[in-house]
């Protein structure tokens, strides 16, 4: 499916005639935007489609499970989805002290590092800090600021 939609630029299906919800779930995974899938109110009726085809339940459980496919595969763009909020400062990493840094101490590599310590600088600044003096005495592993 992903080699014929980068060959042609167009859309692709998948024409499913297998027992089952897997294969169709696993076409839409890998790129397929159309399913064609055989449902029948029976399986026991006679005919070479009805065997192989989804009852009015098992269709809605195809549906539901390709849209949460579809879902858990994303837009390809990264954001911040609602549920990352809350855990958004604690997993962040900021600037800490390695060891005990005295009042008017320069900054530097030795006593710098960085950790997931809730407050403080981000890390991307720690460059900027090197070579500048503490305004404030700091234990090891507290949280450095420029306040």
């Amino acid at each position: 499916m992903q080699t014929l939609s980068q060959s042609f630029g167009l859309p692709v299906g998948y024409s499913d005639h297998t027992e089952g919800l897997l294969i169709p779930i696993a076409a839409v995974a890998l790129g397929a935007e159309i399913i064609e899938k055989h449902f029948t109110l029976d399986r026991s009726l006679p005919g070479p489609d009805h065997q192989a085809s989804l009852e009015p339940e098992e269709l809605y459980q195809m549906v539901r499970d390709i849209r949460r496919t579809e879902i858990a595969l994303g837009d390809g763009r990264k954001k911040t989805q609602p549920s990352e909020w809350n855990t958004r400062t604690a997993a962040r990493q900021q600037i800490i002290a390695s060891r005990r840094i005295a009042r008017g101490e320069l900054f530097s590599a030795d006593n710098l590092g960085t950790a997931r310590a809730g407050s403080g600088e981000p890390p991307f600044h720690i460059w900027d800090l090197y070579g500048e003096r503490a305004l404030r005495d700091y234990d090891k592993e507290s949280p450095i600021s420029r306040e």
